[in-house]
């Protein structure tokens, strides 16, 4: 119960910051949009693209500074993410520690969005181009109590989209509670608050995917078992689109009207795009097992009569000495899928063996 109420004062508190932020706008306007996507094997095998677990994993701290902590002192993290139509992205990150400012992080994220054939209006081609996007990441985390933490990470962002170029920088902040037997995390993210400093026509600058988050996660006491809850999309109500191809949104051929789901219908559709669910099984402190489900994405994604594992993703880690490797894979649309891996080196239990 008293997680619940911390919970709740949480939303209380933020309640102002949800209104002046509640014309953000997200899906298909803005820019950038490859900050947000999911980079960690672990974090999507959950589901989500951002985690409040706080065990010292450098991997999550990418999207949630506040859990960079001084154990991640000297660990390197690799991240690779396999998209079909032969889109590519990822993170390397390093961290280390300075004992009187705190640990710090710096990682460079990137998205290969691969080789395109160009063409005029009459057709005639123009030869090939590419499209790459990339951020130089500095995150910094401090615990200000054993229960309590802080952390920022400031970013310099560069795109280039055949031969229209844009620069921007970015800032994410976030706080993380943590429980005394460390069974319950909470985090409070917000994240690409930012701005375009050149835009890629001139004076036409574009919104960042700016996002306020909550995370929760519980550890069971008896059972190496942990559920993960994220709310997403905070600073927006309304996730919802409609897609006119969908047979479920057009028109009655009779009646001329759309069927429309019932008030509490739409209130629970609402509700349901915020929340991702997660579960993570350890077996003997070695391997885990992740599920995740996102009903977002399934809204969004699923073919009309083929909806299968649309939103569904599942993984697991593999924790051999100083290693750390991970897999995921998430399905976005039947058929289709992306592969999520992830490789975690302590450096520093290799310096102690030398």
């Amino acid at each position: 119960m008293h997680h619940i109420l911390r919970t709740t004062t949480l939303f209380f508190c933020l309640y102002g910051l949800f209104i002046i932020h509640a014309s953000a706008q997200i899906g298909g306007n803005g820019t950038y949009k490859f900050l947000g996507y999911t980079n960690s094997a672990r974090i999507a095998g959950m589901g989500g693209n951002f985690l409040a677990i706080n065990d010292n994993d450098l991997t999550l701290a990418q999207a949630n500074p506040s859990l960079i902590t001084p154990e991640m002192n000297n660990n390197l993290a690799l991240s690779y993410v396999n998209n079909p139509g032969g889109i590519n992205y990822g993170f390397v990150a390093f961290a280390h520690n300075f004992s009187k400012v705190g640990c710090f992080v710096a990682s460079l994220q990137f998205m290969n969005e691969g080789k395109f054939t160009g063409a005029d209006p009459a057709g005639n081609l123009t030869g090939d181009f590419y499209a790459s996007e990339y951020a130089l990441n500095i995150g910094w985390g401090r615990r200000l109590s054993p229960l309590f933490s802080i952390g920022a990470s400031g970013k310099l962002i560069y795109s280039k989209l055949e031969t229209y170029h844009s620069f921007g920088i970015a800032v994410d902040v976030s706080g993380t509670y943590t429980s005394k037997d460390q069974s319950f995390t909470a985090s409070l993210v917000g994240r690409n608050i930012g701005t375009q400093l050149v835009p890629y026509l001139p004076g036409q600058y574009q919104p960042l995917p700016f996002e306020l988050q909550i995370g929760l996660s519980q550890k069971l006491k008896h059972i190496p078992l942990r559920f993960s809850q994220l709310l997403t999309n905070l600073q927006k109500w309304d996730l919802t689109y409609l897609d006119p191809s969908d047979p479920a949104n057009t028109a009655d051929p009779i009646t001329g009207q759309v069927k429309e789901k019932s008030g509490a219908g739409k209130f629970a559709d609402g509700l349901m795009r915020h929340i991702v669910l997660g579960a993570e099984l350890t077996i003997a402190k070695v391997l885990a097992i992740r599920i995740g489900y996102n009903y977002q994405r399934r809204q969004e994604l699923k073919l009309s009569g083929a909806a299968g594992l649309t939103g569904f993703s599942a993984g697991a880690g593999l924790r051999v000495k100083m290693f750390n490797l991970s897999y995921t894979r998430g399905s976005y649309t039947a058929g289709i899928a992306r592969n999520y891996i992830t490789i975690g080196v302590n450096l520093q239990e290799f310096v102690k063996k030398q």
